[in-house]
């Protein structure tokens, strides 16, 4: 079974298509980059796969399920692309109110938000307001509650924005720590050198349709970076 999968999915908005007839699927325990210019379509698959919105056709599965199903969120990790944190709350105790809304309590939720803070390098960051963080330090916060009692799927929407490249590579070594647990990883980014170093497969979308999708050995051309073979679908140049 796909950990998330889309399939004939078509979406629109005011009569303008954002996905039209989409398929493509994220596989147990693997990590797929999801990769597109701006306005191709990628923040619509996200949005369709957590339930923020349905499709107009196709189907979209979750674990096997509709994502307007409240089991489907069961185990998903999520960081989003435009991170909003409550400025007066303070890191552990927002750590805190997301562990309640997962269902962890007790000592089972003591340890899942230890091991999300010392996992991100926050850990002397709990009593600090969320307002006063920097945006680095903001993102790595975003990371713990996505990493939250080891989620079985996590979906990262360009996951490394604000992170100097200390802090990337560390995001970097995160997800493939959750890989070698088995976690299924979908990473929708603009950074492709990150996508390449992280992913074993990709999905390139372009106006609304899948470019190319597949290994992503096999979506390059030999010689070629993931960036050259980007311009190549996108923009046919050679």
């Amino acid at each position: 079974m796909a950990a998330i999968e889309w399939e004939g999915v078509s979406k629109h908005f005011r009569s303008r298509p954002a996905l039209s007839a989409v398929s493509f699927s994220v596989p147990e325990g693997a990590c797929v980059g999801l990769l597109g210019p701006n306005g191709a379509g990628k923040t619509t698959a996200l949005r369709l796969a957590l339930g923020f919105c349905g499709p107009d056709a196709g189907t979209v599965r979750m674990r096997g399920l509709a994502p307007d199903e409240p089991r489907s969120r069961i185990g998903v990790g999520y960081l989003p692309e435009r991170l909003a944190l409550p400025p007066r709350i303070q890191v552990g105790a927002l750590l805190a109110l997301h562990a309640r809304l997962a269902g962890l309590e007790g000592t089972a939720a003591r340890e899942a938000i230890d091991a999300a803070l010392a996992q991100t390098g926050i850990a002397d960051r709990r009593r600090d307001a969320c307002g006063g963080l920097s945006k680095g330090l903001a993102q790595r916060v975003g990371f713990a509650l996505a990493f939250l009692g080891a989620p079985q799927v996590l979906i990262l929407d360009e996951p490394t924005a604000g992170l100097d490249p200390l802090g990337m590579r560390d995001a970097r070594t995160w997800v493939q720590e959750a890989r070698a647990r088995g976690c299924s990883v979908l990473i929708s980014s603009h950074v492709l050198s990150e996508i390449e170093q992280s992913c074993d497969r990709v999905v390139i979308l372009h106006g609304g349709r899948i470019a190319a999708s597949g290994p992503l050995d096999a979506v390059l051309a030999p010689g070629e970076t993931l960036e050259d073979a980007f311009v190549r679908l996108v923009r046919g140049a050679p």
